[in-house]
């Protein structure tokens, strides 16, 4: 549970690789040398993550295996993840592939295996951690979406589906949390230059990960339900949203 100043103790951080969720787990473990979980399927990346975690001020860092698609064993994994903590202030689902969209309309099984890592097992995991949550009667669940799936765009529809669906979904898990001493905090960053997005060329108003850690321990300490990275993407999404389709087809975007 929170400290007295409402600094976060302990952090669940699924993709715990990624460069976002160990920027989140550095900004948020530093403020109270925090008990830290990095969940992944990659066990050297995540030693390397751990590393950073300890480095920005972590109290404690574990490691274990968790695969998203593998939506069988996401029970187990909670029930192991909460031996090692007891409980969880912060859950964060930073895990999430972009895919490729020209593989993805070519056919095969590239464009569901995006849907099964980004909607189905961010899903599955989403309610299992909520009820650990709701069940402890305290804690915030992040949910990484994307502005891709504010408006969906044809140049990335498959990913950009992928994350509107996954955004619906928390917002009505956050509805259903209400009044639990649980909730949902929803990330919505626009493009964010690293590993994923290396050797693409940046949108205006681009963010990074440690902008983006930022903003959510901000949001977390707030109280927020929604935060936008940069906070302007929220007025541009409010235009593009309200676009007639022939126009936004029409943008190069």
């Amino acid at each position: 549970m929170k400290d007295a100043l409402g600094a976060v103790q302990s952090v669940l951080v699924l993709g715990g690789a990624s460069e976002i969720g160990v920027a989140i787990a550095a900004e948020l473990a530093g403020r109270r040398r925090a008990t830290v979980v990095l969940a992944g399927r990659h066990p050297e990346a995540l030693d390397a993550a751990a590393s950073q975690v300890l480095a920005a001020g972590a109290g404690r860092v574990e490691t274990l295996p968790f695969d998203a698609e593998d939506t069988d064993s996401h029970e187990a994994f909670a029930d192991r993840a909460w031996s090692l903590a007891g409980d969880f202030d912060v859950v964060v689902l930073a895990f999430g592939v972009l895919g490729d969209q020209a593989a993805a309309e070519a056919g095969g099984d590239s464009a569901v295996r995006i849907a099964r890592t980004n909607y189905v097992g961010a899903m599955s995991i989403s309610l299992v951690a909520s009820r650990k949550l709701r069940a402890q009667g305290h804690g915030t669940l992040v949910v990484l979406s994307s502005v891709a799936g504010e408006r969906v765009r044809r140049a990335n529809f498959v990913y950009g589906s992928t994350k509107a669906g996954i955004d619906g979904f928390a917002q009505g898990l956050g509805d259903s949390l209400a009044g639990s001493g649980a909730r949902v905090l929803i990330v919505r960053p626009g493009f964010v230059t690293g590993r994923m997005t290396a050797g693409m060329d940046p949108a205006p108003m681009a963010t990074t990960p440690g902008a983006v850690a930022e903003a959510t321990a901000s949001a977390i300490a707030a109280g927020r339900e929604v935060v936008w990275v940069p906070g302007a993407l929220r007025y541009v999404f409010a235009a593009f949203r309200h676009l007639p389709r022939p126009l936004w087809r029409r943008l190069p975007v």
